[in-house]
């Protein structure tokens, strides 16, 4: 079953949990000598910790025998359960389900009409029994038909004002404040950082391009068809109805070496689905990092792994145990999750 489908097929139970009164915004990374001293003030002085900082030294340095070139230094991040949180569903379901009631007033057949019925009457379990024909109407229904800038507007504009369903603060702010901090520690010693994710990559771009400071070119995803079109002396590119690549398992690595064209020598992610991705940089001439995100914090986030129908860790975990791969055990190693909380 191809991601860009499953990221909301598997997503469309919500948990129905008490909400929380949180009333706060992004607050910066780190002050200027919080960096200087502790690259990662967030973290607690921990395994990950110490084994990220002294590989990050170690390449860095040009008398180490592990001394990276600046042009080889590519880290590569996942995006839902990595960068940010991806529970009680993935962040661009809650997208589609708000566009599908938006635009039904243009669709009266829609309240007749399946999955549409089920989201408009928000009937997640009769939606989830739609099985993947039914998420791939309602995906191509609300992200296609549009231009990128239409749809980078869409997007933008949902986000001011759309609020988690249990965290009661907008999406855009459940980024991992520890994790903010990594990327600019890693682009402070000159690693260049794209996200890789399986999410669709114009919606990642209109949302998180200035929040994790990744330029949108270093933003990759899976996509949806585009057609060119040049009318009136204007050229667009539309979005239409179809599947064009799967930013998934091994399509990461493959989509890795089409766009960036070299195997990161850092990678992070925090399910099975980023297992190819970290694979492929283990596989590095270069000495390589690789970093899972393990979800163990019931109270502050969420706690899930081998069983969840939603960032599945197994296969990963394995791996990442057996080859000695760092693996962040979010209750115990971040003093804090998300940048709210240091207000």
């Amino acid at each position: 079953m191809k991601k860009y489908v499953v990221l909301f097929l598997a997503t469309v139970f919500f948990v129905t949990v008490a909400c929380k009164n949180q009333n706060s915004q992004i607050g910066s990374s780190e002050n200027a000598t919080e960096q200087k001293s502790d690259p990662l003030p967030s973290w607690n002085e921990v395994k990950s910790k110490q084994n990220i900082i002294a590989y990050v030294e170690d390449v860095t340095n040009s008398e180490s025998a592990n001394f990276i070139p600046v042009s080889e230094r590519i880290a590569t991040f996942d995006n839902d359960g990595n960068l940010w949180s991806e529970q009680p569903a993935y962040f661009q379901l809650f997208f589609a389900i708000d566009r599908v009631k938006e635009m039904a007033v243009d669709h009266p057949e829609w309240k007749t009409q399946e999955p549409f019925k089920s989201v408009l009457e928000n009937d997640m379990a009769s939606l989830a029994k739609q099985g993947e024909h039914g998420l791939v109407k309602l995906v191509m229904a609300t992200h296609s038909g549009n231009t990128i800038e239409e749809f980078d507007a869409n997007v933008k504009e949902w986000i001011k004002t759309a609020k988690h369903p249990t965290k009661n603060v907008g999406f855009d702010e459940l980024v991992y404040q520890p994790m903010l901090e990594l990327l600019q520690y890693l682009r402070a010693n000159d690693f260049k950082t794209y996200v890789v994710s399986g999410g669709g990559v114009d919606f990642m771009r209109a949302i998180v391009t200035e929040i994790y400071g990744i330029p949108a070119e270093q933003i990759i995803g899976s996509r949806i068809t585009t057609a060119y079109e040049y009318k009136d002396g204007k050229a667009v590119i539309k979005r239409t109805p179809g599947l064009d690549f799967n930013d998934d398992k091994e399509g990461k690595p493959l989509n890795i070496q089409k766009i960036i064209g070299k195997k990161p020598v850092f990678s992070s992610g925090n399910s099975d689905g980023d297992l190819q991705m970290m694979q492929y940089a283990a596989s590095n001439s270069y000495k390589s990092f690789m970093l899972y995100v393990h979800h163990t914090d019931e109270v502050r986030e969420w706690a899930y792994d081998r069983e969840s129908h939603i960032g599945r860790l197994d296969k990963g975990l394995d791996q990442a145990m057996s080859d000695g791969w760092t693996v962040i055990d979010m209750k115990n190693d971040w003093k804090v999750i998300y940048p709210f909380e240091l207000e």
